[in-house]
């Protein structure tokens, strides 16, 4: 797909909204299915937190599979995955809506977030393929804008199906959407990796990659500073449910306007950045927002050590929390991929594994601890955001070690 001749951005607005609709094919089959929770459990006979270990499942597939996909693209291009993958997510999506036991469903929603994921590496590889890291920085935030309807619009959409159809109606529409995906991919998404540029790696090159970007401080730090202040936000998507809906009362009806809420806070957000991060640079933005993230994190902990948890103070917490990763997304994405040449759709696939590697124990540990769930979330998000900020300032003493020592004044 040829390029825009725009002077503001070194892309078309068409090939953005693809490459979002793709990213936000895993985040919709998260986020539409959250007001059903309780709903599917009394229909399954379980209790709701059963049910959402379904999230733990669909966030190992995402994890499992990006580190498939990524080598895959890199050796055959960005476009036969997408087939395969799409094709996977639309036949689970299928599985899902007819399960009928809960076992049925942990690995159907394994194998559904095993195929959606593909279009996560996809989007950010094809980005690094034609665009550099300030205007990679750019089209992430852009892609975010796309992206972002969908944790606003999926749960207010579950919770109409949830009335009309029942929950089995929110995985058709989602089998619909990977349809409508695939026709996209079919007719207007051009390759973006040439043939010359391709690398055919075995198993053990692949292996041997993997670890190579690991030693790479370069990659190695933004995208462990990415992975764990986004996995804060998977704590509190696999807390959401539990907490507003069966702690606070919260109808499914308005918690689907509750979660669009914070969302919305990070489409602002991803936006502002988009406007200043030439301004202000991606480093400095990526640190402005994992300190939101750390003041909303810590004044949850505050208060649900103090008893005092509230609707009102649980939304006010989590929207610096959410709206966070509008900043924090797509800057240490942009700095991980940023000198990764050809071995972008790996890095991609390896910065996305450890963000939901991280979101999935997260979700594990969530309902371990022996604490109300308020507390317990909060703990989780503290350490998190405190491990993902330290990782920032890894990153920014770096920066000032790289730069020029200031001559003296009159020298």
């Amino acid at each position: 797909m040829p390029m825009t001749s725009s002077t503001t951005r070194p892309y078309s607005m068409r090939w953005i909204v693809i490459l979002g609709l793709l990213t936000a094919l895993g985040p919709l089959s998260i986020d539409m299915y959250l007001p059903a929770l309780p709903a599917m459990a009394k229909d399954l006979s379980v209790e709701t937190a059963q049910v959402a270990n379904s999230l733990p499942a669909y966030f190992f597939g995402l994890a499992l599979g990006q580190l498939i996909y990524g080598p895959v693209s890199d050796r055959i291009g960005r476009k036969l995955p997408l087939y395969f993958g799409l094709s996977l997510f639309v036949v689970a999506s299928l599985v899902c809506a007819l399960a009928s036991s809960i076992d049925v469903l942990l690995v159907a929603r394994f194998f559904q977030a095993l195929g959606g994921c593909v279009g996560v590496v996809m989007a950010r590889a094809a980005i690094r393929d034609r665009l550099s890291m300030a205007e990679s920085a750019q089209a992430y935030s852009m892609l975010m804008l796309v992206m972002g309807a969908a944790p606003i619009l999926a749960p207010m959409l579950g919770s109409a199906l949830l009335l009309w159809t029942g929950w089995h109606g929110i995985f058709v529409l989602l089998l619909l959407c990977g349809l409508a995906c695939l026709l996209l991919i079919h007719f207007y998404f051009d390759e973006t990796l040439p043939v010359e540029s391709r690398r055919k790696l075995s198993v053990g090159q692949v292996l041997g990659t993997y670890v190579e970007l690991l030693k790479d401080h370069r990659f190695r730090t933004p995208a462990l500073a990415g992975g764990l202040l986004g996995a804060a936000m998977f704590a509190y998507i696999s807390a959401s449910s539990a907490l507003f809906i069966d702690h606070f009362g919260v109808s499914a009806q308005n918690f689907a306007w509750i979660f669009g809420f914070n969302a919305f806070g990070l489409i602002v957000l991803s936006q502002l950045n988009a406007r200043l991060v030439k301004r202000m640079g991606v480093l400095r933005l990526l640190h402005i927002g994992a300190s939101m993230q750390s003041f909303g994190a810590i004044f949850l902990l505050c208060v649900a050590l103090s008893g005092h948890s509230s609707l009102a103070t649980s939304m006010f917490g989590l929207f610096f929390v959410v709206s966070g990763v509008g900043l924090t997304g797509a800057n240490a994405t942009a700095i991980a991929l940023a000198e990764q040449g050809k071995r972008a759709g790996m890095a991609s696939a390896l910065m996305g594994a450890l963000q939901f590697g991280f979101g999935l124990l997260a979700g594990l540990v969530l309902y371990m601890l022996p604490y109300a769930l308020s507390l317990s979330m909060s703990i989780v998000m503290v350490v998190l955001i405190g491990a993902g900020l330290t990782a920032v300032y890894v990153l920014r003493w770096r920066e000032r070690r790289a730069m020029p020592p200031v001559p003296p004044t009159g020298a």
